[in-house]
């Protein structure tokens, strides 16, 4: 009777499938989703769309315009991954996808300022946006990461968006100078202003 009440019910594919994806391993699912295989895109979403929103939300000034963004990250994937070679990680990448997006938003809406900074190494700042911690974002309190979180989203636009794009999508200065439409030079000095803004704030919130 079980037997013939399973068969009436007939298979469940997409949820086995769906299933199956979560155990792949990254670089299968995304051969997968290259094939335009619809659980291998909606693995990569489920994977990695708290990073891709994250990250969105730091550079837009709504909650509301970063669904948007996110939204349109995932919706072009299908056509986008094509152009994945595999020279930096995939997540690295995917990140980069949506800081695109996001300062095509900011242009469109003519609110593209320029930004960025030169600095020495903050892991700290990767950190502030990352899911995937660094060794010292294991070390750091949440009570620590969220006044980190706090310290970057109150930076002005034209410190916050730079210092992003650097530290949580992994630009390079020509790559941040290119899609921002600057010199290099002030590039690198944006970088530098918002990194001792970014230090003032943490300072102030410690005493």
């Amino acid at each position: 009777m079980d037997a013939e009440r399973n068969k009436r019910k007939g298979p469940q594919p997409r949820e086995g499938k769906a299933k199956q994806m979560e155990g792949l391993d990254l670089e299968s699912v995304i051969e997968r989703a290259r094939g335009h295989d619809v659980e291998a895109l909606g693995e990569i979403y489920r994977r990695y769309v708290r990073r891709v929103f994250g990250l969105c939300r730091y550079m837009l000034d709504s909650r509301e315009r970063a669904e948007d963004a996110t939204s349109e990250v995932f919706l072009k994937l299908q056509r986008s991954i094509k152009s994945y070679d595999g020279s930096i990680p995939f997540p690295s990448w995917l990140l980069r996808v949506a800081g695109n997006q996001c300062i095509d938003a900011l242009r469109r809406q003519r609110r593209a300022r320029q930004v960025i900074v030169e600095v020495e190494e903050v892991t700290t700042v990767i950190e502030a946006a990352s899911a995937e911690p660094s060794p010292l974002g294991a070390v750091m309190g949440k009570e620590e990461r969220a006044q980190m979180r706090d310290a970057i989203a109150g930076l002005p636009e034209n410190y916050r968006l730079p210092l992003v794009l650097r530290y949580y999508s992994e630009l390079s200065y020509d790559e941040i100078a290119q899609q921002l439409e600057l010199r290099r030079n002030y590039v690198a000095a944006l970088i530098f202003r918002a990194k001792q803004e970014l230090r003032r704030k943490l300072a102030h919130r410690s005493k």
